[in-house]
């Protein structure tokens, strides 16, 4: 699979992910860790991509919406931001309204998928 369309799948298939240096329990920069810790703080569960675990989507992430850094933050298939953006947004509320939304409506979904 191009990398590219591995990206594409990783954002359009989760309704939070956040491309990032490290994990979420083990960020690899302080950016990364930041901006982990304010979507943990949703209280939602979000995937991840370990940007530094993957060389091709290092270096084609920043052609694909056209961001040049980490970490990169999707909700519901739109690029959020990064690390700044995401922060401010935490501290007027609006990530975790955007997050809970994201989620619930991603499982109303998978509900309705199985019925």
């Amino acid at each position: 699979m191009d990398v590219m369309d591995r990206i594409d799948e990783a954002v359009k298939n989760n309704p939070v992910v956040v491309f990032m240096k490290g994990t979420p329990q083990l960020p690899q920069c302080g950016f990364s860790s930041r901006t982990a810790q304010a979507l943990m703080n949703c209280g939602e569960e979000f995937a991840y991509v370990n940007v530094l675990m993957d060389p091709e989507i290092f270096q084609n992430l920043p052609r694909y919406a056209d961001w040049p850094t980490f970490p990169q933050v999707y909700i519901n298939g739109e690029l959020i931001g990064g690390c700044d953006i995401t922060l401010e947004m935490a501290e007027n509320g609006e990530l975790e309204t955007l997050v809970k939304a994201a989620v619930a409506a991603n499982n109303s979904s998978a509900d309705d998928a199985a019925a």
